[in-house]
């Protein structure tokens, strides 16, 4: 059964509640989802100490292996000023020598992202998520045009990939898209 690994960044709970909705999409699928985390950098929520191994969410947190062994990657970052979290990308920065065996090369990726505001920068976070995933050889994927929530979003949604736009829970279109983009991943990530 292929292994997918959405990986991601969240502090309001938003950015999880998309990962969680490609995790379902993957499963729905047939294939496993790997959820974890990346911990803060923020001095109220510092790198993990000692025995932590998880956020306050109860997510795991990534390693490297997890990159190395899947085979396919969902990444998701709230909208740091037009670009993915320094905690995420602080991580994806620790992947020089992933990129230099070329093991993430030829697997399937896509991205995911919040915003708390209509001009975040949605569609930016997303492309600066894409471009380390380019860098190690992935295929990146994105939201068809024949996804119908990309006609009838009310908040987040894009071709780059599923976003959600802040609001207490995800609205049914932003969910819906994220989910069958886990499905699609999910499918790309069976070939060999």
């Amino acid at each position: 059964m292929a292994q997918i690994l959405v990986l991601f960044y969240s502090r309001t709970g938003h950015v999880a509640s998309l990962a969680e909705a490609v995790a379902e999409g993957v499963e729905q699928a047939g294939c496993e989802a790997k959820l974890r985390a990346v911990p803060s950098l923020t001095p109220s929520h510092s790198e993990p100490v000692g025995g932590s191994f998880e956020n306050e969410d109860g997510y795991l947190f990534a390693t490297k292996d997890d990159l190395r062994t899947c085979d396919g990657l969902a990444l998701g970052s709230p909208a740091r000023f037009g670009t993915m979290a320094a905690p995420l990308k602080g991580f994806l920065e620790t992947t020089s020598d992933l990129w230099l065996s070329g093991a993430m090369i030829d697997k399937p990726a896509c991205v995911f992202a919040s915003a708390s505001s209509l001009h975040g920068g949605h569609e930016a976070v997303l492309q600066s998520m894409m471009t380390p995933l380019l860098h190690h050889g992935m295929v990146i994927m994105g939201c068809p045009y024949s996804d119908p929530g990309l006609a009838a979003t009310e908040g987040g949604g894009t071709p780059y990939g599923p976003t959600h736009l802040d609001a207490q829970t995800l609205r049914p279109h932003e969910h819906d898209m994220a989910v069958r983009l886990g499905e699609r991943l999910a499918k790309w990530s069976r070939y060999d």
